[in-house]
Order: C-alpha cells, then structure tokens, then sequence
C-alpha cells in the first residue's frame, strides 16, 4: 500500500466513494461516522492521512481537527477538511485549526488523489528525518539543537512586480519573516549566491512571455540552495491542471490567485512551520551524528550508524507490511587500483563511487559505507521489482564513466561493481537485519564469482 488513510464522513456513500477512489489509487483505507469512532481508533493505529468531513454527528470536524493536532502522536500527520460549505469563515476555520487543505464538495478526483500524493510523500519525509533522529538517540548521540533565531525569509515572486507587492502589503504584519519581492529572472542567480537561503518561494504557475513557474519549481528543488526550501504555488483560478502538476513536481502547498490575504498568511505560515522542524530534524541528524556516525572519507554513513538504523527500517516495515530493499556493493578488483595508482587514487575512487550511488537515490534511503571497498544500501517501501531497477542504475552509472584522476587526466579508472540484494518485510523474506545483511552478502559473493559487475539476489528474493 501506498499509504492508510482514515475517512470520517457521517455519510456513507460519500465514504463509500471515496474508499473507491483512494484504493484504485493503491491507498488503504479506514472508515469511521463519527469523531468518537476517529479518536477511538487512534489508540490502536495512526494513519498517514486524515480526510474529515466538516459536519459530523457528534463533534464538528474543525474541533476533531484540533483534537488531533493537540496531540502529540498526530499533530504532524497530514489532514484535508472536506465540506459542502464553501464560504471563506469555514475554509479559513479549518485551515487555522491545523489543516493542510481544506476541499469543496463534490470531491474533484484528480485534485483530491494530487494532494494525497503530495502530503503523504511529505509525511513520508517527515517519517524518515525522525526515524533518522531517533536512531541517534538510541544510540546516545543526539545532541541539543541551537535555537532557530534566524529570521524567516520569504521571496515572493509574481509575473507582474505589482501583483507581488500586492501579495507583500498583504501579508506584511501577518506572517513574521522577512519578506522580498524578487523578479523571477533574477530568482535563480540571486539564490545561488546568496549566503542567506530562503525558507519559502512564492511562485506563480505561469510567468509572463509564455514562461511556465512549473519549470521554475523544477530548477528550484533540484538545486542544493532551494531543494529544502518551502515552495507555495499560485494558480489561476480554476486552472486544476497546474495546481495538480505544481503538487506533483515537488510544490509544498498551492492555491488560487482570487484566495485572500488571511488564507495566503495561514498556509504561509504553516509551511514556515513544517521547514523549521524539517530543518530541526536534519540538523540533529547532520550535527549530532556527522563526527561519530559518518565515515571520514567518503561522508556516508559508517556501519555504526547504519545496522542500527536498518534495524530500525526492519521493524516499521514489519509493523506496516512494507517491503524494504538491502543492497551490498562491492568494487570489483580494487586492490589493482590501489597497486596500480596508488591508495590515493583508491582512496579518490571510493569517494567518487560514494557520490554516484548517494546522487542516484532518493533522499529517503540509506546510503553507508560498510569498510574498506563495501558500501550497503537500504531502500524502505521498496519491492523486488523496484530494487532490481535501483540495482542496476547503480550498477551503470559506476561502469559508464571512469573516475578521472588528477595525474590521470586523459582517461581516468574504469571501474565497476557488483552487487548483492535481499528483500525484507515480505512473507518469505526476513526483517532480522543480520540475516538479511548476510543474504544480501551472499548474493554478493554470487555476483563475484558469476563473473563481477553484475546484480544478483538472494534467495530469499529470487
């Protein structure tokens, strides 16, 4: 499954459709009538998404969403308020209340799945970051994280310089950061420069002279100085398909150009709130763990780290019936090229092979240097299927380009690998990390003596 979403809508052919529509998309759904049957449930399982009806029976779902966000255990879990009643007081109620969105009935299919999409990717994330945090904890190496006392900084830019500073009187006094009007053809070179980075871009779906702010979301998170920052999109009223494209591509939040200034303050807002803590929870990652937790040569994660937090990915997959991929590469014949170039040079492709696998994966995954020519990869909700496609882009991007070397200039080292693969959280598989780990190695070894760069699985995965 894609996600276990809880539908509360007292009615239940509005339930009904709903539950079709969300497991066609893959997704698993609860059902509840009642706020009581809501809160009830949450004892014995959270979802990863809440969909709550503003009108039920017992407690109104604004109450029911402030309920849910008093408590600790699902105040970060994604929430969409649905309602028959449009007016502005309900939709900016729901929204102060804690909801990530507020949808009119009837329900738009295609929008309702693109927001799904986007707020359960984001959970996921979020899920990751403090699964990350609390293995440092465990591992007695979580430190205190310095107070955020930076200023907040918003860039708004607009197709018109007028709109955006409309859009700046608007929120000024509202939202507490610092705000600036920035030409679009200027955002990109001004963030790259800058020693202050933004926290949230405000970018309209389309620019002037045909130029599209779906591009500009791209270039903005595959960029290092944008890629965590919040990104809020404004849309053309009724313009769906760039609202369902812009939450696709990466955007954090959208909304019609016609919303007013209270609605726009709230989800900007929201959002600076949700990249404050993203930002708390990598820095605990990233500090607290970066000397004792990461290896000195190539910057991954070492082995201390890494049994310890797939143990971790073990046990929620378990909990969640979701499979998990572990790989092990191995560099084919390394120590010719230690013997050959010398352990500078060696040293010089460990880091470079390093970089390959961590820039071909996704944030979420595991990237840890074993020792010595060892490298493992863990890939949570991932299948046999999907693992093989990862396996072999790494296989590739390694044996497609040779490592270029300073006193190498004309043509570097070809090097290669092979690599080893065990699916865990399946019926037939394991989630013990050490049996799991041995069958990926075994699979390993079986890629050696097959003949080396190549991928095979273990048995448990075959």
């Amino acid at each position: 499954m894609s996600g276990r979403i809880l539908i509360a809508d007292s009615v239940a052919t509005n339930r009904i459709i709903m539950k079709v529509k969300l497991s066609a998309a893959s997704y698993g759904v609860v059902q509840a009538e009642t706020a009581a049957s809501v809160l009830n449930s949450l004892e014995e399982d959270l979802p990863d998404l809440f969909i709550i009806d503003v009108d039920l029976p017992d407690l109104d779902g604004i109450t029911l969403c402030r309920k849910i966000r008093e408590d600790p255990a699902t105040t970060d879990i994604p929430l969409i308020i649905v309602s028959t009643r449009t007016d502005s007081p309900t939709r900016l109620a729901a929204l102060r209340a804690g909801a990530d969105e507020f949808l009119p009935k009837p329900l738009d299919e295609m929008i309702l799945l693109a927001r799904v999409r986007n707020l359960i990717r984001s959970r996921a994330l979020s899920e990751e970051l403090k699964l990350r945090e609390g293995t440092a904890a465990r591992l007695g190496f979580a430190e205190p994280v310095t107070a955020f006392t930076r200023p907040e900084r918003v860039l708004l830019v607009a197709r018109r310089p007028d709109i955006a500073l409309g859009w700046r009187r608007s929120i000024e006094g509202r939202v507490s950061a610092e705000i600036e009007v920035m030409p679009y053809e200027q955002l990109l070179d001004s963030t790259s420069k800058s020693r202050e980075k933004p926290d949230l871009i405000v970018i309209p779906a389309g620019l002037k002279s045909g130029a599209s702010g779906l591009i500009l979301l791209a270039e903005l998170r595959s960029r290092a100085e944008t890629r965590h920052a919040a990104i809020l999109v404004v849309h053309d009223d009724g313009d769906l398909f760039s609202a369902i494209a812009a939450l696709d591509m990466g955007a954090d939040d959208v909304l019609a150009a016609s919303c007013d200034a209270t609605e726009m303050s709230l989800r900007i807002r929201r959002q600076l709130d949700r990249k404050a803590q993203a930002d708390r929870l990598r820095a605990t990652v990233e500090d607290g763990l970066k000397l004792a937790m990461t290896d000195p040569l190539t910057g991954l994660f070492n082995r201390r780290y890494a049994l310890p937090h797939l143990s971790r990915m073990a046990k929620r997959a378990l909990a969640e019936s979701r499979p998990f991929a572990v790989m092990v590469l191995d560099v084919d014949r390394f120590k010719r090229v230690n013997d050959r170039h010398g352990h500078a040079a060696g040293d010089a492709v460990l880091r470079e092979i390093a970089r390959r696998i961590k820039d071909k994966l996704r944030s979420v995954d595991l990237v840890a240097r074993l020792g010595g020519e060892e490298f493992l990869v863990a890939m949570p909700d991932t299948d046999i299927d999907a693992a093989r496609v990862a396996a072999e882009r790494l296989r590739k991007v390694i044996e497609n380009a040779p490592v270029m070397l300073q006193h190498l200039p004309s043509k570097g080292v070809a090097v290669t690998v092979s690599i080893g693969v065990a699916i865990g959280g399946t019926p037939d598989g394991t989630e013990n990390v050490e049996r799991l780990v041995d069958c990926a190695d075994r699979a390993l070894l079986w890629a050696k003596s097959g003949g080396r760069n190549q991928v095979t699985f273990g048995q448990s995965a075959a």
